[in-house]
């Protein structure tokens, strides 16, 4: 059987646009080029995007988050300089 398909994902992340395409070859089953797919999105960030806007996070939240990763950052460098 000959396979021409060819997948396609787009997303916004940042105000960029990411695509990711995957065709088919001739003689490649079509779990293999999934597989690829799945690849190239994980490489892309693009399931990492998907995850991320799956749930609403109120702003306030965001900030609250925003700070503990900052001061666990500082934590870290604050260990490793001396």
């Amino acid at each position: 059987m000959k396979y021409r398909f060819y997948f396609c994902l787009l997303t916004v992340e940042g105000g960029e646009k990411v695509m990711v395409f995957v065709k088919v070859r001739d003689a490649e089953h079509l779990e293999e080029a999934l597989k690829r797919f799945k690849r190239d999105c994980e490489k892309n960030g693009i399931l990492k995007e998907i995850k991320r806007r799956e749930t609403y996070m109120p702003p306030s939240v965001k900030r609250k988050i925003k700070s503990q990763e900052a001061q666990r950052r500082a934590r870290r460098t604050k260990r490793r300089r001396f």
